[in-house]
């Protein structure tokens, strides 16, 4: 019969006799721990070890240690350590029976020789208590017990806790390294160019040399002038054409383009430019090409056709006696201040026709202030009410090209970003028009979320019109 290490023949160990592993796995004993379970509708729904020594609360709350529905605090304190010591804590409303040192008590009956702690009582439990206590329709059963014993992490077997390196089969893994690089290597030279032949520099020069003489030269491009092209520059274009055909070579009769080919397209060119001017009927429509931004148009057919025609007899420009133009001779009428009008943006004539000077008006934005900062007020203002406020002032001086100020524009911005309104905070030297057209460009602009409170940003502009 096989026998263990501790009962081997001859040993001196006794049956029943604690071994030396037997003792060294004995646990320290220590004060014990409650073990409590719950009982409802006749049967344990919950049993548990409370293994380290600290209060335990019942409740309805999610951080009462036992969640029962039962007639007291969210967070009642049943069990109370103080002082390294149980006490149990109940109050009016509760039953049970204690199994005290005493001997067994009804939990009512305790009120005489339990101590009151505010609307509740307090009793002493020693660590051989034990009992239950029912509240409601909940019983909560309690004894004392000996800790457990700390069970050791689980740890794998020395077998399977070997390294990674051991795991592998070596011999395999050699002969699948040596069989990838054979047929990549395989694979790499012949995709290489350290396995093809040296080629020889003189036949390389030869199939070059072929090459250049199958290939044909490149066709050469004709400009072609443009529609203000004079006739001596369409006799020097024919001119090459003419030379090409005298040289005996085949080569440059092939290259030369064709003289008479070359003189029809320019023709064409020129009969469309002459129909294309004849289209625009000079007069108001030449005038409106040759607009100058800061001046008046000035209708040259107009004054050219005058009665007394132009002339630069003394270094200015003059009109001939009793032309009538704005240019007269004398010197009262006779300053280019008539073409581009007075200060006032007022009417000037151009060959008998009345325009109206309108000044070009430049918007500076300054300085803008928030109730609430907008992450992107800025942006928005300069991308897209600045624009706006500018095209506003230019369609406003065509009505009063006088007209230059400041102006405070309040926009107020809801949680979202939108723009609930935009008003006019202050007005000076703009028409109202203005005004009421840069609120309208401020109030469909779109900003981010400021917050719940929104935000009222404060906008200043200055308008200042730049010539006329």
């Amino acid at each position: 019969m096989n026998q263990g290490p501790g009962m081997q023949r001859g040993s001196s160990v006794r049956p029943g006799q604690m071994t030396a592993v037997m003792r060294a796995m004995q646990q320290a004993v220590g004060p014990k721990v409650l073990r409590i379970g719950i009982v409802a509708a006749g049967r344990i729904v919950e049993e548990r070890i409370i293994k380290q020594r600290v209060s335990v609360t019942i409740g309805s709350s999610e951080k009462a240690m036992f969640v029962i529905q039962a007639p007291v605090p969210a967070q009642f304190k049943l069990f109370e350590l103080s002082g390294g010591e149980y006490y149990l804590n109940f109050i009016d409303g509760m039953n049970g029976r204690i199994a005290l040192p005493s001997g067994i008590s009804e939990l009512q009956g305790l009120k005489g020789q339990a101590r009151r702690v505010g609307s509740g009582y307090q009793i002493r439990l020693t660590e051989d208590a034990r009992g239950k206590v029912v509240v409601g329709e909940t019983t909560i059963l309690f004894q004392f017990v000996t800790p457990p014993p700390n069970q050791p992490r689980p740890r794998l077997p020395l077998s399977v806790k070997g390294g990674v390196a051991n795991q592998i089969d070596w011999n395999l893994t050699v002969i699948a390294a040596f069989s990838f690089l054979v047929h990549f290597g395989f694979v790499g030279a012949m995709y290489s160019d350290w396995m093809d032949p040296v080629v020889n520099d003189d036949l390389s020069a030869g199939l070059l040399e072929m090459v250049q003489r199958a290939t044909p030269p490149p066709a050469e491009t004709i400009d072609v002038p443009s529609s203000t092209s004079t006739a001596a520059s369409t006799a020097a274009a024919a001119a090459p054409a003419s030379t090409s055909k005298s040289s005996g070579s085949k080569n440059s009769a092939a290259q030369a383009p064709d003289a008479k080919a070359v003189s029809s397209l320019i023709g064409e060119l020129e009969k469309t430019n002459i129909a294309i001017l004849a289209a625009l009927g000079g007069g108001p429509n030449i005038a409106g090409v040759m607009k100058d931004d800061n001046g008046a148009p000035v209708d040259l057919n107009g004054l050219a056709t005058r009665q007394g025609g132009i002339a630069n007899a003394s270094g200015g420009l003059h009109l001939g006696a009793g032309a009538g133009g704005p240019i007269e001779p004398g010197g009262k009428a006779g300053t280019l201040q008539n073409l581009q009008g007075g200060e006032t943006g007022g009417a000037s004539t151009s060959a008998g026709t009345a325009a109206k000077v309108v000044p070009v008006g430049t918007v500076d934005l300054g300085a803008s202030s928030m109730s609430v900062p907008v992450s992107n007020a800025e942006a928005v203002i300069r991308r897209d009410i600045h624009p706006g406020a500018k095209r506003c002032y230019q369609k406003g001086l065509e009505a009063d090209p006088t007209q230059s100020g400041k102006i405070v524009v309040l926009i107020k911005v809801a949680p979202n970003g939108e723009v609930d309104s935009a008003s006019v905070a202050s007005n000076s030297g703009l028409s109202a028009g203005v005004a009421s057209c840069i609120a309208s460009v401020a109030r469909r602009a779109k900003f981010d979320p400021p917050g719940a409170s929104g935000s009222t940003i404060s906008v200043p502009f200055n308008f200042v019109k730049q010539g006329g």
